[in-house]
């Protein structure tokens, strides 16, 4: 079977030509207008000397320029590889080296370096690239003026479709490879569970999983994309209401800055019909929170990484009417989507009963193809079809798998195994709590001790003794933090999730008795 990511764009052209692809800032282009300038521009890309499986990497936030380069490397049968733009000099400069692209697109405020950056790399600057410290780059804009409409080479299938670099806690990120086959099928899983809804909010970073299905599956459907360019509270509630948006994808964090904003009104977004979240554990204070701000809405659970071509489970959807029937599953990372399947197994790799805690596995047809000139590493995660996560967790006997951990943020405590899950939701139910992430940090007497981290919601002020004692009514003692370090802030990834191996190093040079 022969797919291709750009097949939407010839849909979209024939059925709804006249039909708004994309809205971003001022800019507003339909599919007639959209799909002209993806052959334009895939002309362009062509005549840079981007063949067939050659790589192009991709320097940006969000935009519709970026939109048009990933559509446009598709069409002319190139591989994307995202560069995360808060990386440093020296991961970009790794990332280059690793991939060998054949031309890097990049937003030329995203270009302080260049020199060193893009040595050995021809640049095109993406957008109109008027900026005159670049002064002798070449920019998309203004090659695509004079550039021909070349046709679509409908490359896909088992081809490469993108390089995505996963987060990568220690050394340098590791590139997941991603077919056409892959996103596809995660895509159609997906859209078939949860139809689309409409006009979808793009806020999540198309370098991450997440932002990227979000893309594909917009494509497919022919539906409108609205992008931001980065996640701004403000900006993302008046983009909803503005535009009319029916659908968005947050990852938890994203979604309690939502309801903490000033801007804050539920009576101004009444299109807004779904709300996918993923990437991070949802706490159960916060979805409910959520369903009672926006009664309308339904709640979706989409599980999966990047090695997976995001989503491998769904949960939902679940709205404030009907969530009351479903509690004992409501924080579950969901049962397997279509096309996809799941298992919970022990150290030997073998399948464990119902109830048992293991490492979540996954097998199906949006699985990676493996990790980029990395076979060893590939071999250790893939073994036998079978996608080994890290991740912690159990299933139930109606197949919804609940999670507990990553299996290396698990804390060992005096010889007790501690899930930071359950101890952050734990601390999430106490009112005054914004966000919390919970680690484990070296100790003589017990090896590990539970210590967590908390930002208190505004005009809330509590003690890191009274959230000790709110813990202690949740839990048993040993899971109990023995620490509760009162933060400003927590690190977060670009798309929101909390960074757990930089908090530890942070939380390891406080001293215990800073929040006693």
């Amino acid at each position: 079977m022969h797919i291709y990511l750009t097949q939407g764009l010839h849909r979209a052209l024939q059925q709804h030509p006249q039909r708004t692809a994309t809205l971003c800032g001022a800019r507003r282009q339909d599919w007639r207008t959209l799909v002209n300038r993806v052959a334009r521009l895939a002309a362009v890309l062509r005549a840079q000397g981007v063949q067939h499986g050659e790589r192009v990497a991709l320097l940006a936030h969000n935009s519709d320029y970026c939109v048009e380069a990933f559509l446009a490397t598709w069409w002319v049968g190139g591989v994307v590889c995202p560069l995360n733009t808060r990386w440093s000099r020296a991961e970009m400069q790794h990332a280059l080296q690793d991939v060998q692209p054949r031309l890097l697109l990049a937003d030329a405020a995203l270009l302080p370096g260049a020199p060193a950056l893009t040595e050995h790399t021809p640049v095109l600057l993406l957008g109109p690239g008027a900026d005159p410290a670049h002064a002798g780059m070449a920019s998309t804009e203004a090659l695509l003026a004079t550039a021909q409409p070349m046709e679509d080479c409908r490359h896909g299938g088992d081809a490469l479709a993108i390089v995505l670099f996963t987060g990568g806690t220690t050394g340098f990120p590791k590139g997941v490879m991603l077919s056409h086959a892959n996103l596809w099928s995660a895509t159609a899983a997906r859209l078939a569970q949860l139809p689309g809804t409409g006009t979808s909010l793009l806020a999540t970073p198309l370098f991450h999983v997440a932002g990227l299905g979000r893309l594909v599956g917009q494509i497919v459907q022919g539906s409108t994309c609205v992008i931001e360019t980065q996640f701004r509270p403000a900006q993302v509630l008046r983009a909803i209401a503005e535009h009319g948006v029916s659908e968005i994808m947050l990852v938890p964090s994203m979604l309690q800055m939502l309801l903490d904003a000033p801007e804050f009104d539920a009576t101004r977004l009444p299109s807004l019909q779904r709300i996918v979240h993923g990437a991070a554990p949802m706490p159960q204070a916060l979805l409910l929170r959520a369903m009672q701000a926006l009664p309308q809405v339904e709640f979706a659970t989409a599980y999966g990484m990047t090695e997976t071509s995001a989503s491998a489970s769904l949960n939902g959807p679940y709205t404030l009417a009907n969530h009351g029937a479903h509690l004992a599953h409501l924080t579950s990372v969901g049962r397997a989507s279509w096309g996809s399947e799941l298992r919970i197994t022990g150290p030997d790799g073998q399948a464990l009963p119902l109830g048992d805690v293991g490492e979540i596995c996954v097998r199906g047809p949006s699985v990676m193809q493996g990790y980029w000139r990395q076979p060893e590493a590939t071999v250790q995660v893939l073994k036998d079809g079978w996608m080994h996560t890290g991740d912690g967790g159990w299933m139930d006997e109606a197949g919804h798998v609940h999670l507990v951990d990553r299996l290396k943020d698990m804390i060992i405590s005096g010889g007790e195994n501690v899930y930071s899950l359950e101890v952050e939701s734990a601390l999430m139910r106490h009112p005054a709590v914004a966000l919390c992430a919970v680690v484990g940090v070296p100790d003589a007497q017990w090896g590990e001790a539970v210590h967590a981290a908390v930002v208190l919601r505004p005009q809330q002020p509590c003690t890191p003794e009274a959230l000790r004692e709110h813990a202690r009514t949740q839990l048993s003692g040993f899971k109990c933090p023995r620490v509760v370090h009162v933060l400003d802030a927590l690190p977060l990834s670009p798309t929101g999730k909390i960074l757990k191996n930089r908090l530890r190093e942070q939380l390891a040079r406080l001293a215990p008795d800073r929040n006693p």
